[in-house]
């Protein structure tokens, strides 16, 4: 019997390797680490017989990332508009533009007709002042938190801010508003009990410690039943500012959200300020919203604390394309017509019964993000089996639904028209590494979507 040749003897040298022209052009686009990676990996699989010694510089050109970053572009396909898991609102195609022109320098703090420095960002604030006419003057910082804290230190360090007991609320991730206000010097007051509040709770809390009323919007819940709280209007006739955390960004009222809070009905209520999160509803980049009276703004705008929670180029740009362009993804969501969903789900469906068992059905969209809790919205899903959920999150574009009643809904509301296609293309996929799902599936009957929990 002939002795095995030694793979160690076979397997190219890296320098040949990467002397590869798809490899060195890579480098240029990737960086040097990535590709050698990539190259590493192709001849650690050679050396263990995997990969032939000649298609070595093949393996390592399939395995280079799409981009150098490891975040990967994602179908969201779960139903929820506003996925924080998701990295929440998907810009518009003229925000991506505007961020390509900002990666560059930019003008973003020049006056470039006199060459002196000028205001920070101020196309984006213009655009966000004409967006709600209302406020008296507006400010952005990083994020929702970022803006009440903000205030928070602002306004109220080493004094008291009221707030119900019922709006002393915990977000994702074990955020609570009360630990962020008290972090800032903060103190909080309770009123109310955890169900009802009247004017009269906050009217007797009141004393010269009291910097402000917080108004929450409640995330992710809602309260039913024997309950009283107190409208922003109300809470104006108190001595203080009324603070109003609106939450999740919507700009003006919208007829399919009717229960959502808005900052111009808020601020037109007599709301002193209002704080938002412009990846929402808005459907905008990570940024906190901060809109009201000019004389407030003004003195957060001019706070130490206010450069720690300074926005880059990136954020303005992307902020300003989102108020100023096209309706971006996420409030076209929210008219989307669920007979043109469905149909786009039985084309779907029709075009991969032959590969594997797909149906379209009902489904019900959800808003997430913390916003419209409980609101459902019409929506339809392509309904392929439930073991090809994790092979579609597993695919060259990871494709995300969820599964429900024993089936994968791959709900269509935030998955754009043309990703039609690419949805399609990794079903195709994931049946063709999983043969045993398609046929052991072949019986089964469409399973209409219900609401989710």
């Amino acid at each position: 019997m002939p002795d095995r040749p030694d793979r160690r003897r076979t397997t190219p040298r890296t320098d040949r390797v990467l002397a590869d022209p798809r490899l060195r052009a890579a480098a240029g686009r990737l960086g040097d680490r990535l590709v050698k990676a990539a190259v590493a990996g192709a001849l650690a699989r050679c050396r263990a017989g995997e990969v032939d010694p000649a298609r070595v510089a093949d393996a390592a050109v399939a395995a280079l990332p799409a981009a150098a970053t490891s975040l990967r572009r994602v179908v969201n396909a779960t139903g929820v508009i506003v996925h924080t898991n998701l990295g929440r609102a998907p810009l518009s195609p003229a925000a991506v533009t505007a961020l390509e022109v900002a990666a560059g320098a930019t003008d973003v703090e020049l006056d470039l007709a006199t060459g002196r420095r000028g205001p920070r960002g101020a196309g984006a604030l213009a655009a966000l002042r004409a967006a709600v006419p209302a406020a008296g003057d507006v400010h952005v910082v990083n994020n929702g938190a970022a803006a009440l804290a903000l205030v928070s230190l602002a306004l109220a360090a080493g004094r008291t801010v009221l707030v119900a007991r019922g709006e002393m609320v915990e977000i994702g991730d074990g955020f609570r508003i009360p630990e962020l206000l008290e972090s800032v010097g903060a103190t909080l007051r309770e009123v109310g009990t955890t169900n009802r509040v009247r004017l009269a709770d906050y009217a007797a809390a009141m004393d010269d410690s009291v910097a402000f009323v917080l108004k929450v919007h409640p995330s992710n819940f809602v309260v039913e039943g024997f309950t009283a709280s107190v409208p922003v209007d109300e809470l104006a006739t108190l001595p203080v500012p009324v603070v109003a955390d609106i939450g999740s960004g919507l700009l003006a009222p919208h007829p399919r959200l009717p229960a959502e809070p808005d900052a111009a009905s808020t601020l037109r209520a007599g709301a002193a300020l209002v704080t938002a999160s412009g990846d929402k509803l808005l459907g905008g980049p990570q940024c906190g919203l901060l809109l009201g009276r000019a004389d407030l703004v003004r003195d957060l705008r001019r706070h130490p604390f206010a450069r720690a929670l300074r926005v880059d180029k990136l954020t303005l740009a992307a902020l300003e394309a989102t108020l100023t362009g096209p309706v971006p993804p996420v409030r076209a969501a929210l008219t989307a017509d669920p007979a043109a969903l469905l149909g786009r789900a039985e084309a779907l469906a029709a075009r991969l019964r032959p590969v594997v068992p797909a149906a379209a059905a009902p489904s019900t969209a959800a808003v997430g993000g913390g916003g419209a809790p409980g609101v459902p919205l019409p929506s339809a899903a392509l309904a392929p089996p439930a073991a090809l959920a994790a092979p579609l999150r597993a695919g060259p574009v990871p494709v995300v639904g969820h599964v429900e009643r024993g089936r994968l809904l791959l709900d269509l509301v935030m998955v754009a028209p043309a990703d039609d296609a690419v949805v399609e293309a990794a079903v195709r996929a994931a049946a063709a590494t999983a043969p045993e799902v398609a046929a052991a599936g072949a019986a089964a009957a469409p399973v209409p979507a219900t609401e989710r929990s």
